[in-house]
């Protein structure tokens, strides 16, 4: 059976009236780790009332955290179809405006460059099986490709995808961005890291990602966009704008109106974010699915 899409107010009270309610299902309804990352039940969502972390700063100010974010939704002014089967993991956007795929799934994990609505990819390479490919960014040096559980990223020529150095990271590999002086990774926590752009060592201290004072964790596939990161939170039809530095959620975005057809394959959730660039519009899909969506948060 297909899991239920939800927002966070819904995963919130469904985390209070039974943690295990939603994970239950989820163990028995693919072969494959629930979605593509394993996780406790305890790592659901949650979002705790503003009045528990509301705070005074004696000058009358509220810090970061303390403030209600933006309630935002997707306003859709075009779509484009995907190839069949794409297990989207990474989305970005490359400077001639077509569209770079990271999948994953063991022996199907690849590296795609094609235009939106293309039938087929100008480029492609294929990792090897024991790889299951994860999120994706460009940089200056070239693209990086995370995997989840080998602990091993893998830097492309941006052109060609050949691999041009290959990196080691602790746990997980999820999500990617550039931030620019530094990369921002997630790893399903709430937690996320910040890495350097060249050797991918992890730089200073990890950021904690918090909703209403509360943290939120399955953070997923990222996009940093003008000194912010958005997110999507695995299993949710929500996507977070997070300030990096503090780590405070600064916007909701709720995708549900995105009216996709729904999928029997529980894997096939929302995971998917690119910002056009020169633009105020990105590209977002999801796992498995057959369409991509060009949209404006509003």
């Amino acid at each position: 059976m297909a899991l239920p899409h939800l927002t966070l107010a819904s995963r919130a009270l469904a985390a209070v009236l039974s943690a295990g309610a939603l994970l239950a299902p989820l163990a028995s309804c693919s072969s494959q780790p629930a979605g593509d990352h394993a996780v406790s039940p305890a790592s659901s969502v949650s979002s705790a009332s503003s009045a528990s972390s509301s705070s005074s700063m004696g000058s009358g100010e509220t810090s970061p955290s303390a403030r209600s974010p933006e309630r935002l939704g997707v306003t859709v002014l075009d779509t484009a179809p995907l190839p069949p089967d794409t297990f989207t993991q990474g989305l970005e956007v490359d400077p001639d405006g077509n569209l770079l795929i990271g999948t994953g799934l063991n022996g199907k994990s690849r590296l795609l460059r094609l235009s939106p609505g293309a039938e087929a990819p100008q480029e492609e390479t294929s990792l090897e099986s024991s790889f299951f490919g994860e999120g994706i960014t460009q940089t200056d040096a070239g693209i990086w490709q995370l995997t989840w559980k080998s602990g091993a990223a893998f830097l492309r020529d941006s052109a060609t995808f050949e691999e041009l150095d290959r990196a080691s990271y602790d746990g997980e590999g999820w999500g990617l961005c550039n931030a620019g002086s530094e990369l921002i990774l997630s790893d399903g926590s709430a937690k996320l890291r910040h890495l350097d752009p060249k050797t991918f060592a992890e730089l200073g201290p990890r950021t904690e990602v918090t909703l209403d004072g509360s943290p939120v964790d399955n953070l997923n596939e990222l996009e940093c966009v003008d000194g912010a990161v958005y997110a999507n939170v695995w299993m949710s039809e929500d996507i977070l704008r997070i300030d990096p530095e503090s780590g405070a959620v600064t916007a909701v975005i709720d995708t549900a109106n995105l009216n996709h057809s729904p999928s029997t394959d529980p894997n096939a959730v929302l995971n998917g974010i690119a910002r056009i660039p020169g633009t105020d519009e990105f590209w977002i899909t999801g796992k498995l699915w057959d369409e991509l969506y060009r949209v404006r948060f509003e």
